[in-house]
């Protein structure tokens, strides 16, 4: 019976070594929620098999929403840090801000806000750009692009330039809307943002 019961604690540890020590939110917009596709296919899950394939110790939480702007994230990232108490947060918002063509100050306060609420909260983060269509104008394309890296560099976080770099002029990556990648894409989306949080990961 002591035998047993030894054995049993010996696997419950060997078990907790082996669990994940550390957790990734990923908090975006449909472009990270997997619209169109199935769950297994989108890039926060193939993040999942990454990080096992190298054996690293991190789970990933993703609680992205379809159709999220910057001010809606803004509004409930509290109450998912608090919930998931995660070790890096990858904020990938802003597309839905661009799309509307709302007023990038508000895009580059809500995103600075985001990243002081997880740097108060003890995460580290890693920002995902984006860019705009060039229909919406010279002037508002490369203001909005270029919002994302001065968020970044103001507020101490890590940056992926463009979530879609190498692909997003190839119409057959895309679903039939234009807007959302397939699922052929999906290994390329983490492929841009694999080595910026891996060495996130590594600090």
């Amino acid at each position: 019976m002591l035998r047993s019961m030894l054995l049993g604690a010996c696997l419950l540890l060997f078990g907790t070594a082996h669990a994940a020590s550390g957790v990734i939110l990923v908090f975006g917009d449909s472009l990270s929620a997997g619209y169109g596709l199935r769950l297994n296919e989108a890039w926060p899950a193939l993040l999942e098999q990454r990080l096992r394939a190298e054996k690293l110790r991190y789970s990933v939480d993703n609680a992205s929403v379809s159709g999220e702007t910057t001010a809606g994230g803004r509004s409930r990232l509290a109450a998912a840090l608090a919930k998931h108490k995660p070790d890096v947060v990858i904020i990938a918002l802003g597309a839905n801000d661009g799309l509307r063509g709302l007023p990038l100050s508000e895009l580059r306060a809500n995103l600075g806000a985001m990243l002081a609420a997880c740097r108060k909260a003890g995460a580290r983060v890693l920002l995902v750009g984006m860019h705009m269509p060039p229909n919406y104008g010279p002037d508002y394309t490369q203001k909005f692009h270029r919002s994302f890296a001065d968020v970044a560099t103001a507020g101490g976080a890590a940056l992926v330039p463009f979530m879609m770099e190498g692909f997003a002029d190839k119409r057959d990556l895309f679903q039939s809307d234009g807007i959302h990648p397939t699922a052929q894409a999906q290994p390329l989306i983490l492929e841009n943002i694999w080595p910026a949080l891996k060495a996130s990961l590594r600090k």
